[in-house]
């Protein structure tokens, strides 16, 4: 079984590294790096301030929240994650003119059943519509087509890494 360490060039558990897991947020500033391994059909969300070298990432596993009241992970659901991401952000002081995100992930993982399979593009197109009401502009993406990603936001840079088993190593 392949590790995190053996497929990200940052070692897990270094005090500048935050793994962002299924349905979480995580928030930094340089020199930290956010890392989300493994998605699938799920969406890696990148919000940045340049000026601030300040961001949040979000592995969103849904579009939306299904019922209210139940306690869920904040990064779950793109309607509620797009928003938190901000907010944090802001309450940090970046304004949100500086704001940028980028994206990855949203694979058709899961073919024959209509219902699952198009779970990733219903993810991107709903992290699209949040990013839009945020007025947060989206400049670079990697999504859709039937690969895992594992995507790290560089604090120091902005720079989004996508790393996939298939492709290799692209960056937004």
């Amino acid at each position: 079984m392949t590790s995190l360490s053996d497929f990200s060039k940052h070692e897990p558990g270094r005090p500048d590294v935050v793994e962002v897991g299924i349905g979480d947020i995580g928030f930094g500033h340089a020199p930290m790096i956010l890392v989300t391994p493994a998605l699938g059909s799920c969406v890696g969300v990148a919000i940045y301030d340049h000026f601030a070298k300040r961001g949040a990432m979000a592995h969103v596993m849904l579009p939306s929240k299904l019922s209210e009241g139940r306690n869920v992970a904040p990064g779950r659901f793109a309607d509620y994650a797009i928003p938190e991401m901000v907010r944090m952000l802001r309450e940090q002081g970046s304004l949100l003119s500086r704001l940028e995100a980028k994206i990855a992930g949203g694979a058709a993982m899961f073919h024959g059943d209509s219902a699952i399979s198009g779970i990733g593009k219903r993810n991107v197109m709903e992290v699209k519509r949040q990013l839009a009401l945020m007025s947060v502009p989206l400049v670079a993406e990697d999504t859709g087509e039937a690969h895992a990603r594992t995507v790290e936001l560089a604090l120091e840079t902005g720079e989004v890494t996508v790393r996939s088993y298939l492709f290799g190593v692209r960056c937004l």
